[in-house]
């Protein structure tokens, strides 16, 4: 469990490393290991060329996203196979990207929640979503299903513009008694969407959403959700913000998303707003970089080495080198900021978006998980004097967020396919070391 790059400090969670003395002691003990909860419409992602043409012989509206029937998606698809216009197939869901995604950066466990179908085929959408999760994402949670998993096509036509069809399936059917409650209470964190809330009629993946949530908020796990998209919080944001005021801890967005929940177009305000709701804020906005938000006590706030930056929080990075607690262990709380612009610069060409975010997410959560790692296995340590709930501080985890959602950029997939080295020699050893 390491974090990429060489620093002037050694940044990893030091268990083995402890004083002879300890270590003689629970010579036989096994380490406590940390995992995360994720729960997920569980889809294949299909990429696909097209023309305009296309789009109106299924009667799809260009650059939307909308539900196509299973007689529409198999005519689909097939007609694709045909013509031999796919791109690229992968395994997908915003959920299931984070989980691959922390796997790969933690080297670690974590668990996926939703539906499977039962009866899989070599080379039907449930096998191609197993062949590409990686094998420390456990999968044994998974509700079987009799019918197809949900898959989304992504049609790009010749002006590069995304239009996305949905072919939901079984993937909406998870019940609210295929939730472990011991899984959820064991875990370092629940992680779900804002997809999960959008159901109807006899589709249960909701209530075994709030289920789950309801488990998690009992127990004091933090509860991370991540927005998903504005067009879903556009509908009604004012039950989103209730909905994340009372059952959410963590909250991860975009500018545009960040915009739809508080109503303020600048990612900084958008973040100092939600932090009304929550105890931790991540706000991705493209090429500004990554803003971070959250609390610390007043008696361990770490002032910034770096320039103050300019914003519309005046200084508002002031206290970076803070690590993030929850507002409710705070005696006396204060807000801190830290904002990173994208990782050298972004990449010369960016070949594909999707997943970039998810990918931020999962960098956050390998350190959230990293601090109960060490909490579990060190708990005398001065680390944790105070109840923090990140092992680094926001400044060093925006880092890594923005280091890890780069390698997402200049690939196809919206998934890692390795993880990151433990030194750059693509980079000055400078922007590690500060």
């Amino acid at each position: 469990m390491k974090f990429p790059g060489r620093r002037r400090h050694k940044h990893y969670f030091p268990v083995e490393e402890k004083d002879p003395l300890t270590n003689q002691i629970n010579a036989e003990s096994r380490l406590k290991r940390s995992y995360i909860v994720g729960i997920d419409q569980i889809v294949v992602d299909i990429e696909a060329k097209v023309d305009l043409a296309f789009l109106d012989e299924f009667g799809l509206r260009r650059g939307m996203s909308q539900v196509i029937d299973s007689e529409t998606t198999n005519a689909l698809y097939d007609r694709l196979k045909l013509n031999e216009m796919i791109d690229y197939e992968f395994a997908g869901g915003t959920i299931g990207n984070t989980m691959h995604n922390y796997s790969v950066l933690a080297d670690d466990r974590s668990v996926l929640l939703g539906v499977m179908s039962e009866n899989i085929k070599i080379g039907s959408y449930a096998y191609r979503f197993l062949c590409n999760t990686s094998s420390r994402v456990d999968l044994d949670y998974l509700q079987p299903v009799d019918g197809p998993i949900g898959r989304c096509f992504t049609l790009i036509d010749e002006s590069g513009e995304r239009t996305f069809a949905i072919s939901a399936g079984l993937m909406n059917h998870l019940r609210p008694e295929s939730i472990d409650k011991e899984l959820i209470e064991d875990s370092s964190a629940l992680v779900i969407s804002a997809y999960l809330m959008r159901t109807q009629g006899a589709e249960t993946m909701t209530d075994a959403t709030m289920q789950a949530v309801k488990y998690a908020n009992d127990a004091g796990v933090p509860v991370v959700l991540t927005l998903g998209t504005r067009f879903l919080i556009e509908q009604d944001p004012k039950w989103w913000a209730e909905f994340v005021q009372k059952h959410v801890d963590i909250l991860a967005m975009n500018e545009e998303e960040g915009e739809a929940i508080t109503g303020f177009e600048d990612p900084l305000l958008a973040a100092d707003k939600a932090l009304d709701w929550v105890d931790l804020v991540i706000c991705t906005a493209g090429e500004k970089g990554m803003f971070m938000a959250g609390y610390v006590d007043e008696s361990c706030q770490r002032e910034t080495e770096y320039p103050l930056l300019p914003g519309a929080i005046a200084d508002f990075n002031r206290y970076e080198f803070s690590r993030a607690m929850r507002k409710q262990d705070c005696d006396t709380p204060i807000k801190a900021y830290s904002h990173t612009a994208p990782f050298m610069g972004g990449p010369d060409s960016i070949k594909n978006t999707n997943g970039a975010g998810d990918c931020a997410l999962a960098a956050v959560l390998h350190d959230i998980s990293a601090n109960e790692y060490h909490k579990l296995n060190v708990p005398n340590s001065a680390k944790h004097e105070h109840a923090a709930i990140t092992y680094s501080s926001l400044a060093q985890i925006s880092k890594y967020a923005n280091r890890a959602s780069y390698e997402v950029l200049v690939q196809h997939s919206p998934r890692l396919t390795r993880g990151l080295p433990e030194r750059e020699d693509c980079l000055e050893q400078a922007y590690w070391e500060q």
